[in-house]
């Protein structure tokens, strides 16, 4: 049986790539490593925790002696490496701590990785998940290739930036048997609600206002997140060591389109009169560094590895509405705070 590390999988995206590991490989020994900070929620996994190939850790990927001895414990074949802090206007306020988190955390998992594997480098594989935000901001043409120079603009983009370069340091220099992706947004279930879609949701359920940086016109490439975690699948297991792969959708909305789009479903859903929800937009200064433009060409990882999103955005946006109004329970336990609890009375009780 392999064992395999995915950090963060109490997250968004990693409780996604989680659930997907621990039901498609029964064979597969899953550890879920997070720290269970305010985006770390157990409850998004509440349907597999009892599973007899999946296991939680808590703890912290910034604390070098916990990581070599959780190392010298488990002997990983893999890691899935995703714990990351992740939210801009989070690194503008704090920029050291997604330092400690994003670089540091980084270089200890490497450096148990390494310890532990030993030269002996057979069927292991160390897998770091990025974002495109490493690569700048662009204009109205272009997209983002894995040949793009990197060009981070906001304490979060360069702190990936740096775990990046640490991470094909350790290939080049130890010969650690790493592959990197950067992803564009995600969107989906299981989000906390301080991203913009299910903030925006969450508001215009509660008529709240729908705060827009500038006027709106920043461009960002959208993908569901189930397809995310399919692709890191794909990648863990066929793509090539030492090769970066991006991962998009083809899927290019300017945030003021996108949020109208929102609105609109949402008074169908809401039972609302037809533009109702627009009214609550309000538009604010915007964010210092904001990159205007995000778009991924994702045409590698198809050509090379098969991969492609299964939905357009209006389908998996739509779906995404109403999973957060069918599950109102799990919103409002976020937003409340309430979801904290559960790591107390699951595990900690026992």
């Amino acid at each position: 049986m392999k064992t395999i590390l995915i950090t963060g999988g109490a997250g968004f995206i990693g409780s996604h790539v989680v659930r997907l590991f621990v039901n498609k490989y029964p064979d597969y020994k899953i550890v879920n490593l997070d720290k269970l900070t305010y985006a770390g929620n157990l409850n998004n996994l509440k349907d597999i925790e009892n599973k007899p190939n999946y296991e939680f850790v808590k703890g912290d990927i910034v604390d070098g002696d916990f990581i070599h001895k959780l190392f010298e414990e488990k002997q990983f074949d893999g890691v899935i490496h995703l714990a990351a802090e992740s939210h801009v206007d989070r690194s503008i306020s704090n920029p050291t701590e997604f330092v400690f988190t994003n670089v540091i955390g980084t270089v200890n998992l490497l450096n148990g990785a390494k310890n532990i594997w030993k030269d002996n480098f057979s069927d292991k594989r160390f897998y770091h998940i990025s974002t495109d935000e490493v690569y700048g901001s662009l204009g109205e043409e272009g997209m983002f290739t894995e040949e793009t120079s990197y060009d981070p603009h906001s304490p979060y983009s360069a702190s990936k930036a740096s775990s990046d370069h640490f991470v094909r340091a350790y290939l080049d220099t130890f010969g650690l048997p790493a592959v990197i992706s950067n992803c564009s947004n995600n969107y989906g279930s299981f989000q906390f609600p301080e991203k913009l879609i299910p903030l925006f949701i969450h508001n215009i359920k509660n008529n709240k206002p729908l705060p827009v940086y500038g006027k709106g016109e920043n461009v960002r490439d959208w993908l569901w997140v189930v397809d995310h975690a399919r692709a890191i699948d794909v990648i863990f297991h066929r793509g090539k060591i030492g090769e970066t792969y991006n991962i998009g959708g083809f899927n290019e909305w300017a945030n003021i389109d996108l949020i109208k789009l929102m609105c609109r479903e949402m008074d169908k859903k809401l039972g609302r009169p037809d533009g109702e929800s627009e009214k609550l937009i309000t538009y604010v200064k915007d964010r210092a560094g904001h990159d205007l433009r995000y778009a991924i060409d994702a045409s590698k990882i198809k050509r090379e590895l098969g991969w492609e999103p299964s939905l357009q955005f209006e389908e998996g946006i739509e779906k995404t509405i109403d999973w957060y109004l069918e599950n109102t329970e799990w919103l409002e336990n976020v937003t409340s705070g309430d979801y904290k609890k559960y790591y107390e009375e699951q595990y900690v009780k026992r």
